[in-house]
């Protein structure tokens, strides 16, 4: 997973390990409970705005995932919420079809949204006896990242497509309603970072003393 070219690191997390469910007292065989919870628990102390969960699947058929979170003062209490109930993970509980996939669930996906999180609980169903035992593996959890203003003014000015100089001597001077258009999205775009207050410089256009016009045209 990558944003903007950097590649962004999963979270580091504790897996705790699964616990199978039993209904009744029956001491059954707990892979054949059908139904297992594995909680992941984030860093002590520091809350985290998900962005994206990553895992393989291992027979799993159906998945669960709750969040528990924190309230916006720092003397509320964390509270479970559900952010996504019972995704499909296999197209059939008795087959073999997408036991062993891979899958991802981005933050669009959850119908709450997962920030402030201290500790994922995921729920795992298997319906069917076939198997004997079910699971997660390679569980990732990514953070969400707010966009960089700086960067994004440096990637706007990275799209803009500079004119050849030897094909504008044989073309002539770039249509004035083009170099109309050019500056006045410049002018938004010094508007859009002083009310940002950043600090990004978007280069000078100068050359030799003076502004070459070619270099605010686009093509």
């Amino acid at each position: 997973m990558s944003e903007s070219g950097d590649e962004i690191k999963p979270v580091s997390c504790t897996i705790k390990p699964p616990v199978y469910l039993h209904i009744g007292e029956t001491k059954t065989d707990p892979a054949h409970s059908g139904v297992c919870v594995v909680d992941v628990t984030l860093p002590f102390g520091k809350p985290v705005d998900v962005e994206e969960i990553t895992f393989k699947n291992y027979y799993t058929a159906y998945l669960t995932v709750r969040l528990l979170r924190r309230g916006p003062g720092q003397d509320t209490p964390p509270k479970w919420s559900t952010a996504l109930r019972d995704l499909p993970l296999m197209d059939n509980p008795h087959t073999e079809g997408g036991s062993q996939d891979y899958y991802s669930i981005h933050r669009t996906q959850m119908q709450v949204e997962p920030d402030h999180v201290t500790c994922v609980r995921l729920i795992l169903r298997q319906p069917s006896s076939a198997w004997l035992t079910f699971s997660l593996e390679e569980v990732k959890i990514y953070p969400h990242m707010e966009p960089d203003p700086e960067k994004e003014v440096s990637d706007w000015l990275s799209d803009l497509t500079l004119v050849d100089n030897h094909s504008d001597l044989e073309q002539g001077l770039p249509d004035p309603q083009t170099v109309s258009s050019s500056l006045q999205q410049m002018w938004a775009l010094t508007e859009v970072m002083q009310s940002n207050q950043t600090t990004a410089s978007i280069g000078r256009f100068e050359v030799d003393g003076c502004y070459d016009i070619n270099l605010l045209s686009l093509t």
